[in-house]
């Protein structure tokens, strides 16, 4: 009877742990961007990470610059920052700034006045959920994490107990300001990466390197 009692009391832990790690608010269209009337709910597969957006058809080839405005930090009531304080936000925003730039900067030449072939990037951090520390980086390898993890791994999904990043991406033809793609972003690291779960904003710094180089990608 005991032994029952401790099986049954690791598995309500289990449970509980897998339900802390789910858990957390998918980001929403907020309402303080200025694409926001324009955005619509992203049913394809990476909907996950990508819950809202916009995005006509467009010939990137027609493009060779661009100018990254400052990454702004969204002020709107419906973000979804909890109890970050400002200094962190400050942080990821520069974090996001470099990272943005880098990915970037391959694909093309940064400039400061809008032209013909320029893009402008507006970068907007919206939201930010921290990892608990020692508790995200345990449950990459315990009973009630670790299998877990692995199948989200597998998958592309967020880990147990593991923090992410919300930020909007908007970009515009420079020349005519015509809005070309917009979307919610909801990133985060690799459900088996173990160093992301090292200090609370880390699986956020990750996340935002990883939506780098995923928008370098798209505008390829």
């Amino acid at each position: 009877m005991k032994m029952l009692r401790q099986v049954s009391g690791l598995v309500g832990v289990s449970v509980a742990l897998l339900l802390a790690g789910c858990a957390g608010d998918q980001p929403v269209r907020y309402s303080g961007i200025d694409s926001a009337a324009k955005l619509s709910a992203n049913t394809d597969d990476n909907s996950e990470r990508m819950p809202w957006r916009y995005s006509p058809q467009v010939d990137w080839r027609k493009y060779d610059s661009i100018i990254i405005d400052p990454v702004k930090i969204y002020q709107g009531t419906d973000g979804q920052f909890d109890d970050i304080a400002q200094a962190d936000r400050q942080a990821l925003a520069t974090h996001m700034q470099d990272a943005f730039s880098k990915s970037l900067s391959a694909r093309f030449k940064a400039v400061n006045t809008p032209a013909t072939g320029t893009l402008r990037l507006k970068l907007t951090l919206t939201g930010v959920d921290t990892t608990p520390q020692v508790v995200g980086t345990v449950t990459k390898f315990d009973l009630a994490g670790g299998p877990y993890n692995i199948v989200q791994s597998v998958r592309g999904g967020r880990g147990l107990m593991s923090g992410s990043v919300d930020y909007v991406v908007e970009i515009y033809d420079a020349s005519s300001h015509e809005l070309l793609k917009a979307y919610v972003a909801h990133q985060y690291p690799n459900a088996m990466n173990i160093s992301a779960s090292i200090g609370s904003l880390s699986a956020a710094e990750v996340g935002i390197e990883k939506g780098a180089e995923e928008l370098a990608e798209m505008l390829q």
